[in-house]
């Protein structure tokens, strides 16, 4: 998966946001967290969905029983660069993160999955609340 990573986050560099593959036509976002354990600084790509000024990724991994690396670091560490692609370019900022839960993750997880229907899928596939992530800028 790192080299997947790595790829998609070079082309994401390069090409001021966009990218092909399973991303191409996505919302994507780089999210730079502190490590949990080893303190360095990681970068995840990850689609997300705007909501104002808050920015909301749902922690998936395609329904993986366990959640993504990026989100266990989050947890530990809160503050986070973002590198957003938007329709001018690339939007960079820094934020800090905490979950949604209870009734607000279920609405939010509802509606993004009419837009997004894989996210459905994922849910499904997992007996683990899948958990939403909302980015706030500092």
């Amino acid at each position: 998966m790192n080299d997947f990573n790595d790829r998609i986050i070079a082309e994401f560099r390069e090409n001021d946001g966009k990218v092909g593959g399973p991303f191409a036509g996505a919302h994507l976002v780089l999210i730079t967290s502190t490590g949990a354990k080893s303190g360095q600084s990681r970068t995840s790509p990850v689609m997300y969905f705007p909501d104002g000024e808050t920015v909301y990724v749902i922690a998936s991994k395609a329904g993986a029983p366990t959640n993504p690396d990026w989100y266990h670091n989050l947890r530990a560490n809160p503050k986070a660069s973002l590198e957003l692609a938007t329709d001018d370019g690339v939007e960079r900022f820094d934020a800090t993160a905490t979950v949604v839960a209870g009734p607000e993750r279920d609405r939010l997880y509802a509606e993004f999955s009419r837009s997004n229907p894989g996210f459905a899928a994922y849910q499904e596939k997992t007996d683990r609340v899948i958990p939403i992530v909302a980015f706030h800028r500092e």
